[in-house]
């Protein structure tokens, strides 16, 4: 198991270390793709793809937080 985990490391060293130097995350990214989908989860009511598009652009507005 030990053996496996250093062959992916070595594997995936240059990108890896690639990160140092460019510190770059996909996070961003991510959290935007999730709220799309979450979007389009609801969207099943909407009349055309015009206003969904719009609502695509209006997400950088919103926030998703965990009441409770």
């Amino acid at each position: 198991m030990l053996k496996d985990f250093a062959n992916s490391l070595g594997t995936h060293r240059r990108g890896i270390l690639a990160y140092y130097n460019y510190p770059i995350s996909t996070g961003p990214l991510e959290g935007t793709n999730n709220k799309i989908k979450t979007l389009q989860r609801q969207a099943c009511g909407f009349r055309d793809q015009a206003f969904f598009i719009l609502r695509i652009y209006a997400l950088h507005m919103t926030r998703y937080e965990l009441l409770g």
